[in-house]
């Protein structure tokens, strides 16, 4: 049986996510298929996947356009195969923004029309390293707001990957 992992990653930590899922399905027995939204100049096709896993980064309360589209103009395929959504946020890092979190993925339900059979909220990590001026100000006043978080001291992860293994064994075996 083979899942296909559909990503999309804008600074890396959702194409680590997504590596980390290929193994917890390879050592399930699975095959695995991995390929990028980001890249659509190839043609990505759900044809032979048994299941699908779709993981991408949330940045200012969206997914990336290139993986939304995908979802939108493949929703018909996908709702005929067993899902996961992975959305990746620093938000889903902190129990007071679990909720917002979740409306991320809400909207983006709502704008491709997609409900995927389960859903995982991921956080993310903060990777200063990949930020302009602009997203460092954003990530330190918007997301990490009060929290005593300094951008500029370098990555700092906050997926919980105990749990995410859980819930990527749970969507493997059902």
């Amino acid at each position: 049986m083979t899942i296909l992992i559909i990503f999309e990653s804008l600074e890396g930590q959702t194409r680590k996510i997504s590596e980390f899922v290929e193994e917890r399905c390879q050592r399930a027995g699975y095959r695995v298929r991995m390929v990028s939204t980001h890249d659509m100049a190839a043609q990505i096709s759900v044809e032979g996947a048994e299941k699908v896993v779709l993981a991408a980064p949330v940045h200012e309360r969206l997914h990336p356009k290139g993986f939304e589209f995908f979802v939108a103009s493949h929703k018909d395929e996908l709702n005929a195969l067993k899902t996961l959504m992975i959305s990746v946020s620093l938000n889903a890092a902190f129990p007071e923004g679990r909720a917002e979190a979740l409306d991320f993925l809400t909207e983006m339900q709502r704008r491709t029309g997609f409900e995927p059979d389960s859903k995982i909220l991921a956080a993310g990590a903060v990777r200063p390293d990949c930020y302009g001026y602009f997203e460092s100000v954003t990530v330190r006043n918007s997301v990490l707001a009060d929290r005593k978080i300094n951008v500029f001291e370098g990555i700092r992860e906050f997926t919980n990957w105990d749990a995410l293994a859980t819930e990527v064994d749970a969507f493997v075996n059902m």
